[in-house]
């Protein structure tokens, strides 16, 4: 999730830099002269993963390509987060810059927590043992 989070956001900022940039050979996505925001892409992906969760089988629920549908989706919304908040396209703006601050904070965290997670493990581990020894230890009847 976090990898599909960081590939997508990248690779999303790097398209909208190409198309307003004249760059790349397309142009935004729109649908009855309407421009369409990717935070709509972003919409859709998540509620098919959340179709998956609620409805899909076993395997499919925990499935890597899950959690990285659930990660690029998030990544669209987020990179948008400035506009949603405003309800105005501000992302060239500088209000657009929170969108840029969201999505690196987020990246920031689950960066941090997947490779913390060992530790975190590790120490609740400790803790429950510490914890059952000197329950049994204090709750034994005594002799």
């Amino acid at each position: 999730m976090w990898i599909s989070f960081g590939t997508t956001w990248g690779a999303v900022r790097l398209i909208t830099h190409g198309i307003r940039g004249g760059w790349l050979p397309w142009g935004n996505i729109s649908t009855g002269g309407q421009h369409l925001h990717h935070y709509n892409l972003g919409i859709a992906t998540l509620a098919g993963v959340g179709l998956i969760a609620v409805r899909g089988d076993e395997r499919a629920v925990g499935h890597p390509a899950v959690a990285a549908a659930y990660g690029a989706g998030t990544a669209l919304i987020t990179d948008e987060f400035a506009l949603l908040l405003d309800l105005r396209d501000v992302y060239w703006a500088k209000q657009g810059r929170l969108s840029v601050d969201v999505s690196l904070g987020v990246l920031s965290v689950l960066g941090t927590y997947l490779t913390a997670r060992p530790f975190w493990h590790e120490i609740a581990t400790v803790t429950r043992h510490h914890v059952g020894s000197a329950a049994k230890r204090h709750l034994a009847p005594a002799p």
